[in-house]
């Protein structure tokens, strides 16, 4: 991981008009446009209602909204991030790696190795507790608790779709049903 840096990834998209529809995010210095697919979409829809009912004023969550990472070559807008009860934002008007209790990302099949690999990498480095992996393709959930300095998680779970999801974070769990969330036939 690049060494903590006051500049913000996304501070290269300062000004710019980006297109609608589009999931933008930053991996290793370059700026990834990625068409959101329908499953994707339902998945996140279906869970981000299910969070919202269960933080009830204990904590927030964001879906596809920036959050400041301790690097310059990195800017992800997790498709879900739980916020902790005691968060800030920063003077950019953003939360920070540190603020996140947990993210789930719900995998595509063009963007695979960024939720596989560089994103596990990054958010088990900054030690973000919970890293959930959605994987409609499998119709299947993982579960990566333990974050490691080394870029990788100490424990995971595989959760199948039609099962409830569990969320463990500080003092309280989330309880997600996946029974709704479409499979993607690929």
């Amino acid at each position: 991981m690049t060494a903590m840096s006051t500049e913000s990834a996304w501070d290269v998209l300062e000004g710019v008009n980006l297109p609608g529809g589009y999931r933008v995010e930053i991996t290793d210095g370059k700026i990834i446009m990625t068409p959101r697919g329908m499953g994707q979409w339902k998945v996140i829809y279906k869970a981000a209602r299910q969070i919202e009912d269960q933080l009830a004023g204990r904590g927030d969550f964001l879906s596809d909204v920036m959050v400041d990472f301790p690097s310059s070559l990195y800017g992800y807008a997790p498709d879900l991030a739980v916020v902790s009860p005691n968060a800030e934002l920063n003077s950019r008007g953003r939360y920070e790696w540190h603020d996140l209790e947990a993210v789930l990302e719900v995998v595509s099949r063009s963007n695979q190795d960024n939720d596989f690999v560089k994103k596990f990498r990054l958010y088990a480095e900054c030690g973000i507790p919970v890293y959930v992996v959605i994987d409609p393709s499998e119709a299947v959930c993982t579960v990566h608790t333990g974050p490691q300095r080394s870029g990788t998680y100490a424990d995971q779970q595989k959760v199948p779709f039609g099962e409830d999801l569990h969320v463990p974070l500080e003092g309280r769990t989330l309880v997600i049903r996946t029974d709704e969330f479409p499979k993607d036939p690929g």
